[in-house]
């Protein structure tokens, strides 16, 4: 029942009430139906959100792409061993050629080409840190490309706030998130 699912939404009894909630980074039609009412109406009555990071400003997605990059002049093939480059290689060169038979038909027919998709994920990688070219891998599945074009859920919620015209803000700046990842030595990749 929806009433007995663990909503995750925490509540500061203030006047007026504040509200914490936890997300999770996935397309937010996969638990949209199953985030249960209390959490919904604390959003609704909500005036001000504030989010893990602003994913509506353009300067929060140009710096999370600048993070991921290498130092200037470097590339993967620098820093990965030999055999690893080129499994890595081969296996995105297996997504490129899948791709197209991974996508929906809505997908294809609000536009959306195999090619445009797999550059937007995939493009660049060679100048990515090994961090973000493991998380970057880790969304090249099948289930994960017939959901590309749904926001995630933090996403989503951001633009709801932006469409009911919520005052919205962010609990960290892009650098609290990338300096950490950035830090973790190869092993720990």
């Amino acid at each position: 029942q929806q009433n007995e699912l663990n909503s995750f939404l925490w509540t500061i009894k203030r006047d007026p009430p504040s509200y914490f909630f936890g997300t999770i980074h996935v397309p937010y039609t996969r638990v949209w139906d199953f985030i249960p009412e209390n959490s919904k109406k604390a959003f609704q009555q909500s005036h001000i959100v504030y989010f893990e990071l602003d994913l509506t400003d353009p300067y929060t997605i140009s710096a999370l792409t600048s993070c991921q990059l290498l130092p200037q002049g470097k590339n993967l093939q620098d820093v990965l061993p030999r055999d690893l480059y080129r499994r890595l290689k081969r296996h995105l060169e297996y997504v490129k050629l899948m791709m197209p038979s991974w996508m929906t038909p809505d997908q294809r027919g609000k536009g959306l080409y195999a090619d445009y998709l797999f550059n937007a994920i995939a493009g660049n990688w060679e100048q990515k840190r090994p961090v973000w070219v493991m998380l970057m891998v880790n969304s090249l599945t099948e289930v994960d490309i017939k959901s590309r074009g749904v926001p995630v859920l933090d996403l989503f919620l951001a633009q709801e706030a932006e469409r009911l015209r919520k005052q919205t803000g962010a609990v960290e700046k892009v650098e609290e998130q990338c300096h950490p990842l950035n830090g973790l030595n190869f092993s720990q990749v």
